[in-house]
């Protein structure tokens, strides 16, 4: 693609000139408890995720964007009409539950030095505001793209993504866009994501406790004993995790005890391939594995329009090197085709959004805003 620079620069330009207006946005929405709650008709998960939706796109329309609620479930703002398709930036406004070890109240949107802490506010209202506020950047130059533009405010990405599947039951998926729930530079991969049960009844205890500890417990995090320690040099190798022992009822009124293991595995491997070396060990135990959850992982090419117009937009913002990575990570792009995961956290960043006083600067916003502004003038586009 060929962009002028002078473009750039007057979209960063206008960037700039919300700095104050964001910032204040951002506040009022990591100012709102948005925990999953108790569902009801109207706010299937809680009343302070629908009062942060309600919120989101409240800043939405002052913008200027027409907006949709999706029955509470999920809701964007969209700029343009013109054109096949749409592009967009994905966030969410749930959060994780708050923990112990605050500083300051964590819904009281503290700014301290330049920067504000409170829960939610890189983990994802912050960003997914820097991505409407870039968009209303362009919108304000009355720029003109091939396709519309929406930035989406999911409401349940922290649990079980129920707020994207609604929401692909009533639109179709982008023809690009990015969710700006990870890091920098733009993750052309993830890697999969796999939850396995392993299980037997109680009568056979001991046989249980020593499979457990002998390849999970007592075992590297790799799956090396189970002989799934499949290795990619792009991705890494597979990580184990999310280690979880419970017991229950089965069916004719058995009472099995089961160890659940949640799997990061590298791109270029199937889901059939590890079952079928995690169910083989099982039934030489007399015990059972069972497929509880996947989801494949994700790739995009390098050189794919979309990837480049990203790798390109964080260059321009930053001047450092935006070659594609991968990722442990799990985000909506599982859950929606056409999407990459984009931004926040900048390189060595890490470990901030789930943890006691998350935090996010100013000056990290502002560029995140400026970054994604080229980003969505260049999507839409494609």
């Amino acid at each position: 693609m060929d962009f002028n620079v002078s473009m750039d620069e007057r979209i960063i330009e206008a960037v700039n000139s919300y700095q104050d207006e964001m910032i204040q946005s951002i506040l009022e929405l990591v100012r709102i408890d948005s925990v999953e709650g108790e569902a009801s008709k109207d706010a299937p998960f809680g009343k302070g995720v629908k009062q942060a939706l309600s919120k989101a796109l409240e800043i939405s329309k002052s913008l200027g964007f027409e907006t949709v609620n999706l029955d509470n479930y999920i809701g964007y703002a969209q700029y343009g009409t013109a054109g096949d398709g749409y592009a967009c930036a994905i966030g969410h406004v749930d959060v994780v539950p708050v923990g112990e070890g605050w500083k300051q109240p964590p819904f009281s949107g503290y700014m301290e030095n330049g920067t504000i802490y409170s829960r939610g506010v890189l983990d994802n209202k912050g960003p997914i505001l820097a991505c409407l506020y870039g968009l209303a950047a362009v919108k304000k130059l009355g720029l003109t793209m091939k396709r519309p533009v929406r930035i989406i405010f999911g409401c349940d990405e922290e649990s079980g993504f129920e707020d994207l599947h609604y929401y692909l039951t009533k639109e179709k998926p982008p023809v690009c866009g990015f969710t700006p729930d990870c890091k920098y530079p733009v993750v052309y991969s993830e890697r999969g994501r796999a939850v396995v049960r392993i299980f037997g009844d109680k009568q056979n205890l001991e046989s249980f406790f020593s499979f457990v500890n002998e390849y999970f417990i007592g075992a590297k995090n790799t799956g090396d004993r189970l002989g799934i320690d499949f290795f990619h040099e792009e991705y890494g190798v597979m990580e184990m995790r999310g280690y979880k022992l419970g017991c229950g009822t089965l069916t004719g009124g058995k009472e099995p005890v089961s160890f659940d293991v949640t799997l990061s595995y590298p791109g270029g491997f199937t889901i059939d391939q590890i079952m079928e070396k995690i169910q083989k060990k099982a039934q030489e135990a007399g015990l059972f594995a069972e497929l509880l959850s996947n989801y494949d992982p994700v790739i995009f090419k390098k050189d794919s329009p979309m990837v480049k117009a990203l790798e390109e937009s964080y260059e321009i913002v930053t001047g450092e090197d935006g070659s594609p990575v991968t990722t442990t990570g799990g985000t909506y792009a599982k859950a929606m085709s056409g999407i990459v995961p984009f931004g926040p956290s900048f390189p060595g960043q890490k470990g901030i959004g789930h943890n006691p006083n998350e935090w996010m600067t100013v000056e990290d916003l502002m560029t995140n805003a400026r970054i994604y502004a080229l980003a969505l003038y260049r999507l839409g586009q494609l």
